[in-house]
C-alpha cells in the first residue's frame, strides 16, 4: 500500500500543509499514522479523502458539515458541483483517484469520456495537463510508486499522441523547432504537452524523442535549417550531470536559441552561455511558446 506524507497531500490537493494539520486536530475524516519521529504518514484512502474535502471545501461547504458526511453522501455533493472550473477539477481528481487506486481501466474511462463531450484539444489542455502538473512533483521524488507511475503515463501519452496526430498536418512554416530530451532523461509527458501546443500553433516540430545522444543533436542542426531547440528535464539519471549537458549545448554551432525548461532548471544557478536562455516556470515556458 503507497503512503504519503503531509507535503505530498499539499502538492496534490491544494491545500496547505498547516490547514491539514488543522483540520486533523479539528475534525475526524482524516487519521494519520506517525512513524517512530512522529512524521505523519497518510494512506491511499486517506488521501482520495483529502482530495474530496478540499474540492467539497472549496465550492462551498463548510469543513464542519464535510466532516459528517458519508462518502456516498461526498460523492453526491461532488457531482452536484456545476461550476465549470469545479467540473474540471473533479474530473482530475478522479484520475488522481484512479491513479493511486491502479483502476487503469476507470482512468482511462474519466479521459475518453472528457474527450467524448469536449474533444481531445481540450481533454489535453484542461485535465490531462492539470493532472500531470498536480502529480508530477510525486514522481520526480519517488512519492508514487513506480508501477503508480508507468501505467498512468503510458495512457496519458497515447492520449496525448493521439491529439497531436489529429491536428491539421503543416506543410508550410516559417519556424521550426526541435523537441528533444538528453540521454538518462525518458519522462516525456512535458515535452510531448510542449510538441501539441507548437503544432497546434502552427509550428513545425522536429521531435527526436527521449534519451537522444547529443550527436543527434547536432546533426540536426547540421542537416536542417532549425530556428529553436528546446529541451524539457524533468528527472533523468543520476549520472547525469547539468552543468555538463549546458555546455555541450553551448558548443553546438546553432545559431538560434536553446531553450531549458522542466522541474531542473527551476532552481539551476549556474552560468550559461549567451544562446541559453532557462525558462523557470510554467509561465514563462507558456509565454516563449505563444510568442514564437
Amino acid at each position: 500500500m503507497s503512503s504519503y506524507s503531509i507535503k505530498d497531500l499539499e502538492q496534490i490537493s491544494g491545500i496547505k500543509a498547516h490547514t491539514i494539520r488543522i483540520w486533523e486536530q479539528r475534525y475526524n475524516f482524516l487519521q494519520p499514522t506517525r512513524t517512530q519521529t512522529n512524521i505523519r504518514t497518510y494512506t491511499s484512502e486517506e488521501l482520495k479523502m483529502i482530495l474530496n474535502v478540499s474540492l467539497l471545501n472549496k465550492y462551498g461547504f463548510k469543513i464542519s458539515h464535510i466532516d459528517k458526511m458519508s462518502p456516498d453522501q461526498m460523492e453526491e455533493k461532488i457531482l452536484s458541483i456545476n461550476q465549470v472550473d469545479g467540473q474540471k477539477e473533479r474530473v482530475v481528481n478522479n484520475l488522481i483517484k484512479e491513479m493511486v487506486s491502479l483502476n487503469m481501466p476507470a482512468f482511462e474511462q474519466q479521459i475518453d469520456l472528457y474527450i467524448a463531450q469536449k474533444g481531445i484539444e481540450k481533454a489535453i489542455t484542461e485535465i490531462i495537463f492539470s493532472f500531470l502538473e498536480r502529480v508530477g512533483i510525486l514522481w520526480v521524488t519517488n512519492h508514487i510508486n513506480p508501477a503508480q507511475e508507468h501505467l498512468a503515463t503510458n495512457i496519458v501519452r497515447q492520449k496525448i499522441i493521439a491529439g497531436i496526430d489529429k491536428l491539421p498536418s503543416i506543410t508550410q512554416y516559417s519556424k521550426r523547432i526541435v523537441l528533444f530530451l538528453p540521454e538518462g532523461e525518458h519522462h516525456e509527458m512535458g515535452i510531448l504537452y510542449v510538441y501539441f501546443l507548437l503544432r497546434q500553433n502552427g509550428i513545425y516540430v522536429d521531435y527526436l524523442g527521449a534519451n537522444v545522444p547529443m550527436s543527434d543533436v547536432e546533426f540536426m542542426v547540421q542537416a536542417a535549417k532549425v530556428d529553436y531547440l528546446f529541451c524539457h528535464l524533468t528527472s533523468p539519471a543520476k549520472k547525469f550531470k547539468l552543468d555538463k549537458f549546458i555546455e555541450q549545448l553551448s558548443k553546438i554551432k546553432h545559431s538560434g536559441p536553446v531553450v531549458l525548461s522542466g522541474q531542473l532548471i527551476q532552481d539551476y544557478k549556474g552560468a550559461v552561455g549567451s544562446n541559453i536562455h532557462l525558462k523557470r516556470s510554467l509561465s514563462e515556458t507558456l509565454q516563449f511558446l505563444h510568442s514564437i
